[in-house]
């Protein structure tokens, strides 16, 4: 026979389960990573004397935070020794009313654990530096300066005009369009001169392993992906958000999927980031 004091428990937890998931996301950049902490969160919930816990969101969200920085400190030894440019999980048409973007998200991996966990706290979730202080054992003075320090790093990943959404969908559709057919003279047009590629394939399937720099580097290894796309093919799935920015997802020859994503700032392609890592890409088939 099931508990019903369980039962009630799990229907505690369930409608913070996306909260909690966005933020073990953001701390983490990885989708089953934060599936793992908000499942022990659920864990730790379902043990915890629950009768003494007031405020059940706040008890989740520190519970969460704690883990993803215990997390974290294992993940930057492990992404020392990851094959090539690291991209976060692709997560599309995600809300994107929390600002979070992928280059800031790149941004992120440059702070401590603690800065992270105060600046997204505070200034992503809009949580009183009382609250943050509860959650990482630090007292409101000191997480202040960690927020601080955190701003600091992040602020120039923070866009300064944010493209309208169905125009940025529009780019990006004609970006795929014009990079697959080797329409080069439409792709160029749309390429800022210090525009950049950032491939992450983990090892596991073709990537360059470091960026690809400036307008005339890029237009060349798009001018050869075109000629193996004329070949092999790249079927489009969906143009959507992808952590935040205008992108698509792709099948590609391989029978794999693909991420693209794109940095639009004055009008003009700045950053291309794609995804072909497959363990990166398995919670979007």
């Amino acid at each position: 026979m099931s508990d019903p004091m369980h039962e009630d428990a799990a229907a505690r937890f369930d409608p913070l389960r996306p909260k909690l998931m966005r933020v073990a996301y953001r701390m983490l950049g990885s989708v089953a990573d934060a599936e793992d902490m908000v499942q022990e969160a659920f864990i730790r919930w379902m043990r915890a004397d629950r009768a003494a816990v007031r405020e059940p969101e706040a008890f989740l969200r520190r519970t969460v935070t704690r883990l993803c920085v215990d997390q974290l400190k294992s993940a930057r030894r492990q992404r020392e020794t990851y094959v090539g440019p690291w991209l976060p999980d692709p997560v599309v048409e995600e809300e994107d009313e929390e600002d979070v973007t992928l280059p800031l998200m790149l941004a992120l991996e440059r702070l401590s654990p603690l800065e992270r966990a105060a600046f997204l706290l505070h200034d992503v979730f809009g949580l009183g530096f009382e609250e943050v202080a509860a959650t990482i054992k630090r007292d409101p003075a000191a997480c202040r300066q960690l927020a601080t320090r955190a701003r600091a790093h992040v602020r120039e990943a923070r866009p300064r005009f944010r493209i309208e959404k169905e125009r940025g969908l529009e780019f990006a559709e004609a970006f795929f369009t014009a990079s697959r057919s080797g329409d080069m003279k439409t792709l160029g047009a749309m390429l800022a001169a210090d525009v950049s590629v950032h491939a992450d394939g983990g090892g596991k399937r073709a990537a360059a392993i470091e960026p690809i720099i400036g307008f005339d580097a890029v237009i060349k290894v798009h001018e050869k992906l075109a000629a193996l796309f004329q070949a092999h093919g790249s079927k489009l799935l969906r143009v959507g958000l992808v952590n935040g920015l205008p992108g698509f997802i792709t099948l590609e020859a391989d029978g794999e999927l693909q991420t693209t994503a794109l940095e639009i700032e004055d009008g003009k392609i700045a950053a291309i980031y794609v995804v072909r890592n497959p363990d990166k890409l398995r919670h979007l088939h």
